[in-house]
């Protein structure tokens, strides 16, 4: 019978014919835990009689949340990891390498065909190595940890056919924004978004995982690529796998199918305080900002930085009245922005240059905004009160938009700079 790309992946694991809408028992491939949900999914895991993980080699513990601890509760979270990950021989990643998901993508951790899972709704991102990878709350966690395994529906899929090229500044984040206001918050609950078309298979990888970081935007409990040379190139370099052979059949059966042309896709701008509430930044443009945040697990890679700052350009200087926070995804996407000059760049523009971590993303540890103050991120997420006071406004963009926005203390267009 033919297949979507997630069934394939359930069936192989399974051991037999799996079909979207069945629920079944399935071994992961790799499970993660951060410093926020990491702790919880421990004590799960003790109340429910664990001694010994189901493999220690298969999870991956790190600290990016809350680094370095901004409170005595989150050093002490942070002790309490350490001492289990010593207890059960975990390998630690700590504070050390950044951002979960960047950091599970650039170890090798996921790859084709698996099931990763983690305890934060962005795990989705690794389905940009044609994985199939969801968030998970920590009491499910806490069964994974001692089980290796966890119950699933197997998800229905959507087919997004993405074709064209993208103009000038517009890229991989103004995509998926435009995709989250088309389809909704809620449009895809429960699904698998597959990407595929001329635009994905053109992608570079940090496109790929903008992309499928943000299908949990519209609801989706995965969002995947099917793996391609692009996908081979950056997994080699990582690891090895069997196979690259991996993709829906030309009659898969799938929810709904949707067809989009980017060529004439303009820059997007999700404004407060939904990530659906989607519009050409054009619409936005003259919004005086307060501050501006560049990073994330959506948009910290080193292609993201280079695209800020190359709309700075040489000599320009970001404008008085704002705030710019500049954050790369992992030491290895800020060791590689250190060394092409684009970190002492933004240091020059007047930017604060943070090691690698979340910071406001999730308003947790600094950057935070203070009522009436107006916020443009190239984050995932603008709800009311995700960024500091909920009286504050949180804007989304792509890098470009918010370099170019930075320079004039207002949303601009990145195509008029």
């Amino acid at each position: 019978m033919s297949a979507t790309i997630v069934e394939k992946i359930f069936s192989q694991h399974c051991g037999r014919p799996v079909r979207a809408g069945e629920v079944v028992m399935a071994p992961v491939d790799a499970a993660m835990i951060h410093d926020i949900t990491g702790p919880l999914a421990i004590r799960v895991f003790y109340e429910m009689g664990g001694e010994r993980v189901f493999d220690p080699e298969r999870i991956i513990m790190l600290f990016d949340h809350q680094v370095p601890a901004d409170s005595i509760p989150a050093a002490e979270n942070h002790v309490f990891m350490r001492r289990f990950a010593e207890e059960q021989g975990i390998h630690n990643y700590d504070m050390r390498e950044g951002v979960c998901h960047q950091v599970v993508m650039e170890k090798g951790r996921a790859a084709p065909g698996e099931i990763v899972v983690g305890t934060d709704s962005h795990t989705c991102t690794y389905g940009a190595a044609g994985a199939f990878a969801t968030g998970i709350g920590s009491t499910d966690m806490g069964f994974v940890l001692k089980f290796g395994a966890l119950y699933f529906r197997v998800p229905e899929s959507i087919l997004l056919e993405i074709d064209g090229k993208f103009g000038q500044r517009v890229g991989a984040k103004d995509l998926i924004l435009y995709l989250a206001g088309d389809i909704g918050a809620d449009g895809a609950t429960y699904m698998a978004l597959e990407f595929t078309g001329r635009a994905i298979r053109d992608m570079d990888m940090a496109g790929r995982m903008t992309c499928a970081n943000m299908a949990i935007e519209m609801g989706a409990k995965a969002g995947i690529i099917p793996p391609d040379a692009t996908t081979r190139d950056y997994i080699t370099e990582r690891r090895e796998v069997g196979s690259y052979d991996l993709a829906s059949d030309p009659d898969a059966s799938y929810r709904e199918r949707r067809h989009y042309d980017i060529t004439e896709l303009a820059p997007q701008v999700a404004v407060p305080h939904n990530v659906d509430n989607v519009v050409d930044v054009t619409e936005v443009a003259g919004t005086k900002i307060d501050q501006v945040f560049i990073g994330s697990c959506t948009n910290g890679r080193y292609e993201d930085l280079a695209e800020a700052a190359e709309v700075i350009g040489a000599a320009d200087r970001f404008a008085d009245s704002v705030r710019v926070i500049v954050i790369p995804a992992s030491r290895t996407e800020y060791l590689k922005a250190l060394r092409a000059g684009l970190i002492e760049r933004f240091v020059e523009a007047g930017a604060l240059v943070e090691a690698p971590c979340c910071g406001p993303c999730m308003g947790g540890a600094f950057g935070l905004l203070a009522p009436g103050e107006v916020s443009l991120s190239t984050s995932n997420r603008n709800f009311r009160g995700r960024q500091g006071s909920t009286l504050a406004s949180v804007y989304l963009s792509s890098p470009a938009t918010a370099a170019a926005s930075a320079l004039y203390g207002e949303i601009t267009d990145p195509r008029e700079v």
